[in-house]
């Protein structure tokens, strides 16, 4: 079975974890609901444009439910995941947020999808979910903001749903038409934010290189990459291949913002690495057995 489907979506959640510390160096104030608005606009119109320009677009073969949940629920995923980063930190809101995220997915694939999960996507996750655990550990009690927190599981929900509706949407659609659809979408419903708060930070050559890489680096090729993974595997499989993400940012947390881990915490990266590496090499088994016995 090709693995780069998994090494896609293992590239697209490294490119991820770079977002929160890339937040960490934007100056002055910015408010979560503008830096997902600028995010998604760079990304969502320069894809929509490029689309344009190319191969043109049909609304024909949209499937506008599953396209619209998908938008809202990234729309929904920016100020939730960048205020969960302000109030609790890079690595507790990135861990809690996409650690959850697998969990999230496998249950409501399970209870509406009736899609049962299998015993590697359980190891796996399992795995990975005991690694954010510890990770998280590396955080004393009393510097954990609850409202933080809250806001990551429903970032986790968010990605969760993406995640799912936008398989959907990938059924009928091609991956870079499919992201651009979903993400203009979603920057018109963050869109009126900008005539709400204070966007002065933009004007900052800084603060614009910032928000440039947050909308073509984690957005426009982080998705583009995610999408073509998860258009031939498992939306849960992709959301727990996700958890690259948590293990990016912290590892960036030591080496750029300048985060100590303690030892539990590097043990939860090597659960965490495991729980990725059970997933990629354990489904390519699978699909390899199957393909001797047919």
């Amino acid at each position: 079975m090709n693995a780069m489907p998994y090494i896609m979506v293992l590239l697209a959640a490294m490119l991820w974890g770079t977002t929160g510390t890339a937040q960490n160096f934007i100056s002055g104030e910015a408010h979560p609901l503008t830096i997902g608005a600028f995010r998604l606009m760079i990304g969502g119109f320069s894809l929509l444009l490029f689309v344009l320009m190319t191969k043109g677009f049909s609304f024909h073969n949209i499937p506008w439910p599953a396209a619209v949940v998908a938008a809202v629920s990234m729309a929904l995923f920016q100020p939730l995941f960048f205020s969960s980063v302000q109030l609790t930190g890079i690595a507790i809101g990135t861990v809690v947020a996409i650690g959850s995220a697998p969990v999230l997915a496998g249950v409501i694939e399970w209870l509406f999808l009736k899609r049962r999960p299998d015993r590697i996507w359980i190891s796996a996750t399992a795995m990975a979910i005991i690694g954010c655990i510890l990770l998280f550990a590396n955080k004393g009690a009393a510097d954990v903001n609850s409202l933080g927190v809250a806001m990551a599981l429903g970032a986790g929900l968010s990605f969760a749903l993406y995640a799912i509706a936008s398989k959907n949407v990938l059924g009928s659609m091609e991956p870079v038409p499919a992201v651009a659809l979903i993400f203009s979408v979603s920057a018109v419903f963050l869109m009126p934010s900008l005539f709400f708060f204070d966007i002065s930070y933009i004007v900052i050559p800084a603060d614009t290189g910032i928000i440039l890489y947050l909308g073509i680096a984690t957005t426009s090729l982080a998705y583009i990459l995610f999408s073509r993974g998860l258009k031939r595997i498992p939306s849960s499989s992709a959301v727990t291949l996700s958890l690259a993400e948590p293990l990016t940012a912290s590892v960036l947390g030591v080496l750029v913002v300048g985060e100590v881990l303690s030892g539990l915490s590097w043990a939860g990266i090597c659960l965490l690495l495991g729980g990725i590496l059970i997933l990629t090499l354990g489904k390519r088994r699978k699909a390899e057995e199957g393909m001797e016995l047919s």
